[in-house]
């Protein structure tokens, strides 16, 4: 029989779909197979873009004779971590536990109740280095399974039983203060590296919410500490491999302390995140670099991961085709000094050389060089560095392109639109705020639609089954607030309200804990809570960010009392684990801060209001609007006169408090540490 794989919108369990395995999504149909055939389930997680998932299917669910024995003695169910991250959050959770470490893909052996009792990552084909082949490993689950099912279920029931008594510490003593940040600042300091930029050592990742904090920090205490922390690793990272010297954009991260040597693909939320904290390290500086690095980053994202419907895909593979026609790592990416002298001739290929790095033994595999910009070559020609750029970008779009991760996760592209509509209004590039619009139209008439509650994913402009978890919710509505802020249009102000009401209603439980899915979503082993920020924005850390935005906005008590309940978590995790609980910081900062309401009664994109867009208050928001109608968009807006005969005038207030009002722009600029 046909694997169910190919009605999906998955792009990752659309590449199963020709296996002879024969999987299953995850499904309640998938569990009473299972049942009947009094077989164990085999579960695979992984993403479309994931390496070793591609490995292990190539080496293992393509081979004839392991799929005869898998479709056997199992019932094999395929899942899409970023389609479903609350399945994954929960096996994964057991899988750490079990063995120390986790990772995709993830294999993990079920009873029919979805009870796990056996867990691995990935396993070779062949035994090595200790790791059993993943036939021995099915054979040695199979005999379990049919000669000791009681330990197996005795083992089953344990995980659970401890997955379930594993209470979230959130510590519901009020909000993190001064000593909390100032200890966070400590810690990420002890783990800065000195040498390299960024925190703790190989594999390094880009740490954007992390520098979030640092900057509000900065704009909040004046640490210049934080602020060189937050500027020097930016700066190494842009000089870095990890930065896409000709095409823009950054990969997942580095292999290396250096960040010479990416893991090459280019994940959505990554960039959005990076291309939002260079442009605030630019608000914060006025660094070219950083303006250079949020515009290409943001054109990245434009150019490379738009959708035909005008939302944004989730990734570019790491792999592509090489001259050979082999699908390896970085190919689409990497020069050897002879290829350059093909693209360029001798002169400019040994100046392209010096300029980004590439040596003859390489920096990566077979010879080959990552382009960096290692920053020894002296002055340099400017018109000359652009000419080689142009000309090694055309002659690379000769090459065969690393697949692309075709879905729309809500939450992410909540994400871009706050990047591109902030960069957009800075740079004067209404192009990238209309992108963002585009993004969050789509988010509006597809992923919200008739149901009135966010889907995760859609792909092709058909909305996945998937709910939305509460990082889509909370991102969404970041974007949301961004794109109100920047556009004067309190439409969004309203779509954000509309999706804080259900993160009130569905995803709050007691002392202002955050759960990652709804009260009525689907009931797994354990209902998935995370509060740790690691790739993106925890759930919980983006919903405190937005209804604290959002309370800001509109007065509302009940949206700030649910922000700093959430805040509770931070207060306890910030101080002893910073790295991961950089956004959560960023918020923090914010609530310190007030934040700052800015009420501009004058006309959008005037010198009042995008004075108000740059200052570096923490987490300020920004209204803006003119006219009898201005109030009822912003609340913010009502009763908020223009003075001095009609001038656009600005408000700035905290804690119920306001400035007087102000109709000069450095005076604004002042009162928001511009």
């Amino acid at each position: 029989m046909a694997n169910r794989l190919a009605q999906t919108t998955s792009p990752y369990l659309l590449q199963h779909a020709d296996n002879p395995v024969d999987w299953w999504p995850w499904s309640p149909e998938a569990f009473e197979e299972a049942r009947k055939r009094d077989v164990p389930v085999l579960l695979s997680v992984g993403y479309a873009s994931c390496h070793w998932c591609h490995v292990m299917a190539h080496e293992s669910f393509e081979d004839e004779t392991v799929a005869a024995y898998l479709n056997a003695h199992f019932v094999p169910v395929k899942v899409d971590r970023e389609e479903r991250p609350d399945v994954d959050a929960v096996y994964m959770e057991a899988v750490q536990a079990a063995t120390g470490h986790g990772g995709w893909p993830m294999t993990v052996f079920l009873t029919a109740d979805a009870e796990p009792f056996y867990f691995g990552t990935y396993f070779p084909p062949e035994a090595r280095h200790g790791s059993p082949s993943f036939q021995q490993v099915l054979e040695g689950v199979v005999a379990a399974w049919t000669d000791r099912r009681e330990e197996v279920a005795e083992v089953a029931g344990r995980i659970v039983a401890d997955l379930a008594g594993r209470s979230l510490v959130h510590g519901g003593d009020g909000v993190p203060g001064e000593q909390e940040t100032a200890q966070a600042l400590l810690g990420l300091t002890r783990e800065y590296d000195e040498q390299h930029g960024g925190f703790g050592g190989a594999p390094k990742f880009p740490p954007s919410m992390a520098v979030e904090f640092l900057l509000r920090h900065y704009a909040r205490t004046g640490s210049e500490g934080a602020l060189q922390m937050a500027a020097d690793t930016c700066s190494a990272m842009a000089r870095g491999g990890i930065y896409d010297q000709l095409g823009g954009g950054f990969a997942r991260y580095s292999v290396d302390r250096e960040w010479v040597v990416p893991h090459f693909e280019k994940m959505l939320y990554d960039n959005a995140l990076l291309c939002r904290v260079y442009a605030h390290l630019w608000r914060t500086t006025g660094s070219d670099e950083a303006r250079r690095i949020a515009l290409e980053t943001a054109d990245f994202m434009v150019r490379e991961l738009r959708t035909a419907e005008g939302g944004f895909a989730s990734a570019l593979d790491a792999d592509s085709e090489d001259a050979d026609g082999r699908h390896v790592e970085g190919a689409f990416y990497v020069w050897t000094p002879g290829q350059l002298r093909e693209v360029l001739g001798e002169d400019d290929a040994a100046f392209a050389a010096a300029y980004f790095g590439v040596t003859e033994e390489g920096t990566f595999e077979e010879g080959a060089s990552v382009l960096r910009l290692p920053g020894d070559t002296g002055p340099v020609d400017a018109a000359r560095v652009a000419d080689v750029r142009a000309r090694l970008l055309a002659a690379r779009a000769e090459r065969p392109r690393p697949g692309r991760d075709d879905k729309v996760v809500a939450a992410w592209n909540g994400l871009a639109v706050a990047a591109l509509a902030e960069t957009g209004a800075y740079f004067d590039r209404p192009d990238l705020v209309e992108r963002a619009t585009e993004a969050a139209d789509l988010l509006v008439r597809v992923h919200l639609g008739e149901v009135a509650r966010l889907t995760r994913t859609s792909k092709d402009g058909r909305a996945g089954d998937n709910a939305g978890v509460l990082e889509d919710y909370g991102d969404v509505a970041e974007g949301f607030l961004a794109l109100a802020a920047v556009t004067g249009e309190g439409a969004w102000l309203e779509f954000a309200g509309f999706l804080l009401d259900i993160v009130l209603e569905q995803f709050t439980g007691e002392g202002g804990q955050l759960y990652d899915t709804a009260h009525d979503a689907e009931q797994l082993i354990r209902r998935p809570q995370d509060p740790t920020d690691s790739a993106t924005p925890s759930g919980w850390t983006a919903a405190a960010g937005a209804l604290l935005s959002y309370a800001a906005y509109t007065g509302s008590e009940a949206h700030r009392t649910a922000a700093e309940g959430a805040l509770g978590v931070v207060k306890a995790l910030g101080p002893r684990v910073p790295r991961f609980v950089g956004w959560g910081l960023a918020v923090a900062e914010a609530l310190l801060d007030g934040p700052r309401e800015v009420a501009v009664a004058g006309p959008v994109g005037g010198e009042l209001h995008r004075t108000a867009l740059l200052g570096r208050a923490p987490g300020a928001v920004v209204a803006a609007g003119e006219g009898p109608g201005a109030g009822a968009e912003f609340p913010l807006l009502v009763d908020r006169p223009q003075v001095g005969g009609g001038e656009p005038t600005a408000y700035v207030c905290r804690h119920f408090v306001c400035d007087a009002p102000t109709t000069d722009a450095a005076e604004l600029a002042a009162k928001l540490g511009g």
